[in-house]
């Protein structure tokens, strides 16, 4: 059979995007493993390196199987939880009564080193959207990661952390790091890191600490918190937790849609004032970019073709020489410095690839047990003799 050129062209054209902008989120990772949120001579402090951000961008590759690169990064976040264990143990045994007891949200990529600074550091998500992704490597990808004793402690304490601050009813600053009070979208990060993570026999996960986060979970949706109807942050819940039943689903995506959805990217929250801010003297909410992708890979997923094309080709109009930015000032064509932003470039990757796949046979059936139950036992007794 004679393949048409034409019928080639879109691959093509894919693959060669894929590639193009892997290229640039590869850039954007140190030696130690850790990314910086944007390039590595940005001068708005995206140099450094995001927990979230970190978990995000290392989506792109855990869907392209490059395991070296996950496994690095992974293996480097648990280095810094050890690095500043004495804080975490702290924070176990007595709730954090100001910020700086939580743990920090960012930390210097070469020496591990937090910053300090006051930076809305109360993000209980990003320890959950950790916890998720490290079950769902050793479970369902069978890779070894919470691989010495040390690293099985400290992914104990990760779960006693959130006991402690009792995440379910925690203000915290969610996703955008801003203003205090119990966000869906952490609350919903960690029941999805918590529900991963207790699939592995290492780690013990109390089963009151699931269920209180699917009470407040569900006591609050479709609304984001008691001041945000509707935020970009909740497409979390469908993507990659899958979190949701299906009519919290079909709220958020129609809620979401309705009111955020622009024509350069999604608008995180009404009246948002993070670069809100037009050189034509009217103020609207920035439009973020990964909103287009994130939108394209949810429907992908869901096998919505048509409406997954439909985003992705307004995703392609946000490119640049340099990347897919953080964000476009509203109804302009110029984005903000943070270009390209390693979040952004890593969900714009998904949505390629996934177009083309079939989600549902491309993930292996997780299995009964845990994969590497003896191959922790024969490595961890090696070491001790």
């Amino acid at each position: 059979m004679t393949i048409k050129r034409s019928a080639l062209k879109p691959i093509l054209t894919r693959d060669r995007l894929v590639k193009q902008h892997l290229t640039i989120l590869k850039n954007l990772q140190y030696e130690s493993g850790l990314f910086a949120a944007s390039k590595k001579n940005v001068t708005t402090g995206y140099d450094k390196s995001w927990l979230r951000d970190n978990f995000y961008e290392c989506l792109a590759f855990e869907v392209l199987r490059d395991w070296q690169t996950v496994e690095k990064t992974y293996h480097a976040l648990l280095e810094i939880f050890l690095k500043h264990e004495s804080k975490i143990d702290q924070a176990i045994a007595k709730k954090p009564e100001h910020k700086y007891q939580h743990i920090h949200a960012r930390f210097n990529p070469q020496t591990f080193d937090e910053f300090w600074e006051d930076w809305g550091n109360k993000q209980n998500d990003s320890i959950g959207a950790i916890l998720f992704t490290i079950g769902e490597l050793e479970y369902k990808y069978r890779r070894l990661i919470i691989d010495t004793d040390d690293k099985i402690r400290i992914v104990n304490k990760l779960v006693k952390y959130l006991e402690s601050v009792r995440y379910w009813e925690d203000d915290d600053n969610g996703v955008w790091e801003e203003n205090e009070e119990v966000h869906a979208s952490s609350v919903g990060a960690c029941v999805a890191g918590l529900q991963s993570i207790k699939q592995l026999p290492c780690i013990n996960v109390p089963e009151y600490l699931i269920s209180c986060g699917e009470k407040t979970l569900n006591d609050l949706l479709p609304r984001e918190s008691k001041t945000k109807f509707v935020d970009l942050a909740l497409l979390s819940l469908i993507y990659p937790y899958n979190i949701v039943t299906k009519d919290q689903r079909v709220k958020i995506l129609e809620n979401v849609e309705y009111l955020l959805l622009r024509e350069k990217g999604v608008i995180r929250y009404k009246n948002d004032h993070y670069y809100n801010r037009n050189p034509d003297g009217y103020s609207e909410e920035a439009e973020w970019c990964f909103g287009l992708s994130w939108l394209a890979i949810i429907y992908e997923h869901l096998g919505n073709k048509e409406k997954a094309q439909t985003f992705i080709d307004k995703m392609l109009k946000t490119q640049t020489k340099e990347g897919v930015p953080e964000l476009y000032y509203s109804h302009t064509n110029k984005p903000n410095e943070n270009t390209p932003l390693g979040w952004a470039e890593s969900l714009f990757i998904i949505a390629l690839h996934d177009m083309n796949e079939k989600f549902i046979n491309t993930k292996p059936k997780p299995i009964k047990g845990h994969p590497h139950t003896i191959h922790r036992f024969l490595k961890l007794v090696g070491k001790k003799k």
